[in-house]
């Protein structure tokens, strides 16, 4: 896995291949050209098949590289703001589409559970959550859509929208929100 840190808000964009290089991409937030070159070369170097393009939720700093990746790799966004799988047949991946209001009506977490691995945009960061005073944003909510992911098992990364990886069990432990 790769991670990105793009656009003046340092928006994590995840890239996540599996053994047969075929990538997904988890959030689009390369902004200016300079970026999306940065993500193409890695793209190139490492020989992948960009096969889908996931959005945690529709704010700009996530979704401002969509454009660029539809017309370099020919992906269109997927946005559920719905819970149960998704099934993404030209990858080896079991993910969980987890609806989880609050920073935004549609935002969602992705987990991938056989890898241990959970991308919350921005629901969940390292010891904190997302901003709820945006449009769409609502803190009740978002404390109930937490309550979600702390049912999850304690050693589940955590790849936030902004920031830096965390755990479950950290989160539980460290997170005045949990």
């Amino acid at each position: 896995m790769k991670t990105f840190y793009f656009n003046p808000y340092r928006e994590c964009t995840y890239v996540l291949a599996d053994g047969a290089k075929h990538a997904i991409i988890i959030d689009a937030g390369m902004y200016e050209q300079r970026e999306q070159q940065r993500f193409a070369d890695y793209i190139q170097q490492e020989q992948l098949t960009p096969v889908a393009l996931l959005i945690t939720h529709a704010h700009p700093d996530h979704v401002c590289g969509v454009e660029y990746l539809q017309q370099q790799f020919g992906l269109s966004p997927i946005i559920l703001p719905a819970e149960g799988k998704l099934n993404i047949s030209q990858v080896d991946f079991d993910i969980e589409v987890i609806h989880t209001p609050g920073h935004k009506e549609d935002a969602v977490c992705y987990y991938l559970p056989k890898e241990k691995m959970l991308f919350t945009g921005d629901t969940l960061f390292q010891e904190s959550i997302g901003r709820t005073d945006l449009p769409g944003g609502d803190m009740v909510t978002l404390i109930r859509s937490l309550k979600k992911l702390v049912l999850l098992p304690d050693d589940i990364q955590v790849y936030p929208g902004h920031g830096y990886p965390t755990t479950i069990a950290h989160e539980k432990q460290y997170n005045p929100y949990l």
